[in-house]
């Protein structure tokens, strides 16, 4: 059962760190986030949805186009929104208030874990244009 808790955190997502993140993890997101809420899983980075201002300063950085505002996240990508939110509960990391305090996680929420590796390296992310895909 869905907490009322877990609804209002899934209704406070802002920005969304989607697929074309997975096996890159570039981190020209982190430098740019003025409040530290974006954090290191295993195979991507999360945006920590407490934490998050809304500003969109990771957006245009992210050079895979992986970061989405919420209400445009590709419908393909739509249980993104959900894990980049649970990743902070199943880690137990909760909102400690900054990821640079916070080692990066070896870990990942399991919808990442289970996602098909990229061909890192050889150019064929599969997400690389993800910003073609269709929004409706």
């Amino acid at each position: 059962m869905v907490s009322p808790r877990d609804i209002s955190r899934r209704r406070c997502v802002t920005y969304v760190i989607g697929p074309p993140c997975i096996d890159v993890k570039d981190a020209s997101c982190v430098a740019e986030c003025p409040v530290d809420c974006i954090y290191i899983g295993g195979r991507m980075l999360y945006i920590n949805p407490e934490e998050c201002i809304d500003c969109g300063a990771c957006e245009p950085v992210c050079p895979v186009e992986a970061i989405y505002p919420a209400e445009y996240l590709p419908v393909a990508f739509k249980a993104f929104s959900g894990a980049n939110a649970e990743f902070f509960e199943r880690t137990g990391l909760g909102s400690p208030g900054g990821a640079s305090g916070v080692e990066a996680l070896e870990e990942d929420h399991p919808l990442i874990a289970d996602w098909p590796r990229n061909n890192v390296g050889s150019g064929t992310n599969p997400y690389a244009s993800s910003r073609n895909i269709s929004e409706d």
